[in-house]
């Protein structure tokens, strides 16, 4: 039986083993999916379980999708360029580091059938997502990027990749089209964004990478008529569908009937 695991911290609230053991049965695979907290000191000794047979593919979250990397042999494409991983797959005993939140991403905004072109840009946090998000978007041809974070020197290290960047100080809210909510704010009801989005008016699209939980600060402003509200949960969703047909050769069906199990 091959074995599966999305590794963060935290990881309590991930769908994704209940979606991929869901997609796994679907397509009478023999093999599990789990889910394990971890630190920083045991991506060696899980990468190693990889190399050694022990596991079949990991996927990988908040805080890791950077710091896996040194673990990593070969990275894909999108992963090189973004420097940023949330799948690993084998071939052989070689790790190959994957990228498929750039697809998740990109796919979801298309499907809003919002065209990014020439659009300005406004990005709240700058972790292991955010330069998958600032590709993509670049892809789509946005023409401004502007990016916040509460820890200021985080933000400026992004413009090593992305030499464009504008970065502005956390509270300061300039003029956008579409404004990404990629911090962590919104998983706990204690954290606050101290920032008033109703000075931004209306016709705005509010994009929350957070699918759980909901309704949360950012969706409420999000949700304001006049403004388009789309959170993480279809970017959930098309990456785990890549991933997936990474390990498993099989492109999985995003249909109705997963997602009525997923919100059962």
């Amino acid at each position: 039986m091959k074995k599966f695991l999305v590794i963060g911290n935290p990881i309590g609230h991930s769908l994704s083993p209940k979606l991929q053991n869901y997609w796994i049965k679907k397509n009478n695979l023999d093999a599990i999916y789990g889910k394990l907290e971890v630190h920083e000191s045991d991506l060696a000794e899980l990468c190693k379980n990889l190399k050694d047979g022990k596991l079949d593919g990991l996927n990988i979250t908040v805080p890791f999708k950077n710091s896996i990397i040194q673990h990593v042999d070969v990275l894909s494409g999108h992963a090189l360029r973004t420097k940023s991983v949330n799948t690993i797959s084998v071939d052989k005993g070689v790790l190959i580091g994957h990228n498929t939140d750039i697809d998740g991403f990109e796919i979801s905004v298309k499907k809003l059938n919002y065209d990014l072109t020439n659009k300005s840009i406004l990005i709240l946090g700058a972790g292991g997502v955010v330069p998958s998000i600032i590709y993509g978007l670049k892809r789509m041809n946005a023409s401004k990027i502007n990016l916040t974070n509460r820890t200021k020197e985080k933000a400026i290290k992004l413009k090593n990749l992305f030499n464009d960047l504008t970065i502005i100080d956390w509270g300061d809210l300039p003029e956008f089209d579409m404004i990404i909510n990629a911090t962590s704010i919104g998983l706990k009801d204690s954290d606050k964004f101290n920032i008033d989005f109703i000075k931004a008016g209306t016709n705005k699209l509010f994009y929350d990478v957070i699918y759980e939980p909901y309704p949360t600060e950012f969706s409420l402003a999000g949700n304001i008529s006049g403004n388009i509200f789309e959170n993480g949960f279809n970017m959930f969703l098309i990456q785990a569908q890549k991933a997936f047909s990474i390990w498993h050769n099989v492109e999985p069906k995003i249909d109705n009937e997963v997602l009525k199990f997923l919100n059962n």
